[in-house]
């Protein structure tokens, strides 16, 4: 398996990958990875590719840190995506490995996601509000809300990270009801 920067020739493989991995919601997170590159908000797309088929990809999209001394730039890790009939085979594992690292030829400072910390814990991943960090919605559950801190970051680096208006038209900031409710009732937490 190779992983390799994306070309302007992947992207329609790219689509057909996120839109699997994605289930039911495929088709809108498709849509806002594709308004990401559009508004040119990208700053890494990378894809696994095994032999003449491309059965990976994960985005790094711009976003700022709201700290007190200054807006800092930072990344925001999504959409990771895996082929269905090749997920659990470590690809996705590979795929975030590679693009931390491109993070830190990028030299940003840290690396954020909304995602399910049992995965993105053990790949370098740590809860964001651990270390000073505010979602920018009430809407994301703060278990999901994570951070890798990279070697450019420093202490005054906290505060609230801010998306692009990309996430905000699609309106995929955080989650809604009835899901935000059902996980919030299985964390013990109130809405």
């Amino acid at each position: 398996m190779l992983i390799r920067a994306a070309t302007t020739d992947d992207s329609a493989a790219v689509d057909d990958v996120i839109t699997a991995a994605f289930d039911e919601e495929g088709t809108k997170v498709a849509a806002v990875w594709r308004d990401v590159v559009g508004d040119g908000l990208d700053r890494a797309s990378l894809v696994a590719v095994d032999g003449a088929a491309l059965v990976g990809h994960v985005g790094l999209s711009h976003g700022w840190l709201d700290a007190r001394r200054r807006l800092v730039d930072v990344l925001v890790l999504s959409p990771l995506s895996v082929s269905p009939d090749r997920q659990g085979s470590g690809i996705g594992t590979t795929l975030l490995a590679a693009a931390l690292d491109e993070a830190r030829s990028l030299g940003a400072p840290a690396v954020f996601l909304e995602g399910d910390p049992r995965y993105y814990g053990p790949r370098g991943f740590a809860r964001a509000s651990g270390h000073g960090f505010e979602a920018p919605t009430r809407r994301t559950p703060e278990p999901a809300f994570q951070v890798a801190l990279l070697d450019a970051h420093e202490p005054w680096m906290t505060g609230r990270l801010i998306y692009r208006d990309v996430w905000w038209a699609h309106d995929c900031a955080g989650l809604r009801d009835p899901l935000l409710g059902e996980l919030e009732q299985a964390l013990g937490q109130r809405g």
